[in-house]
């Protein structure tokens, strides 16, 4: 099992540079998990492309169903104090830090493009590039 934070959800249910990158990380481990936050985060990042022309409100919605069959039953709920800890020491957002102690609490790796997370927490954040070589 892995974590996978909301832009690796969004690589692998929106077609672009990153899509062989994300299905050779589901490939490599089936089981992503991901705290309840990653919906709306993806909810987000879909609306945006809708709004901007990028993509069709039913191509968003049929990504948005790939995305939840990847997931299927493994959202997590979070706790706030050391969501609330991480971010103090860290200086990565809550929102970030949701995925962080999720990858924690599980004991498993955060898969994640994100550079500030990466650096913030290289004993338990890893590219998707690392993920693969590992």
């Amino acid at each position: 099992m892995i974590v996978v934070d909301t832009n690796v959800l969004a690589y692998l249910a929106i077609p672009g540079d990153n899509l062989n990158l994300a299905e050779a990380t589901l490939v490599k481990d089936r089981d992503w998990a991901a705290p309840i936050l990653w919906r709306s985060e993806l909810r987000n990042v879909l609306a945006l492309y809708v709004r901007t022309g990028k993509m069709p409100v039913r191509s968003a919605l049929s990504a948005f169903t790939d995305a939840e069959a990847v997931i299927a039953g493994r959202n997590y709920d979070v706790d706030t104090m050391r969501v609330l800890e991480l971010s103090l020491a860290s200086g990565r957002s809550a929102y970030d830090c949701e995925f962080v102690y999720l990858a924690e609490r599980l004991d498993v790796p955060l898969v994640t493009s994100d550079k500030k997370v990466l650096a913030a927490f290289p004993g338990r954040a890893i590219s998707m590039g690392a993920f693969l070589k590992s």
